[in-house]
């Protein structure tokens, strides 16, 4: 029987970098949760709580895959929590998290197809397909609130 091949060292790259973006989102969606809560925003608080739990089951994903490897994870560094005055703000910084996150999937999908790696390509391409539909959500959310200037104009000083 042969043993499968070794995961290329670039691909254990990605899912390091991989689990340092999803913390970071983490943490700035926690935190956000907690700031337009601050704010009396209830409902917004909500969907910064959910979009916590998703990104953390992210994390965690990554981590076992990242044991079924045999490597212990390990994230580099978080990014720090970006702020904002208002909902709309938080929800652009979101935005830019989110497409980061799209690309970092997207460059390591092809990076799995390139070598050949169908397990950890397949892995990537999941996770790509989830945060492409939380930017779109997140979009549509920022659609939304440009359109009702009520919310968008709802500041807090820092």
């Amino acid at each position: 029987m042969a043993s499968a091949a070794p995961t290329h060292p670039r691909v254990l790259g990605y899912l390091g970098r991989a689990l340092s973006l999803e913390l970071s989102a983490v943490q700035q969606y926690m935190t956000q949760a907690s700031l337009v809560e601050l704010w009396g925003l209830a409902e917004a608080a909500e969907r910064f709580r959910h979009e916590t739990v998703e990104e953390m089951q992210h994390a965690e994903r990554i981590v076992q895959q990242m044991l079924a490897l045999g490597v212990a994870p390990s994230s580099s560094q978080l990014r720090p929590v970006t702020h904002a005055a208002d909902l709309v703000g938080l929800l652009r910084h979101n935005s830019v998290l989110e497409q980061d996150l799209i690309h970092h999937y997207d460059d390591a999908l092809r990076f799995c197809l390139l070598v050949g790696d169908r397990e950890n390509g397949a892995f990537f391409q999941s996770l790509l397909e989830d945060e492409q539909h939380h930017g779109e959500e997140l979009m549509q959310w920022l659609r939304q609130l440009t359109g009702a200037s009520s919310l968008a104009n709802q500041r807090v000083t820092f």
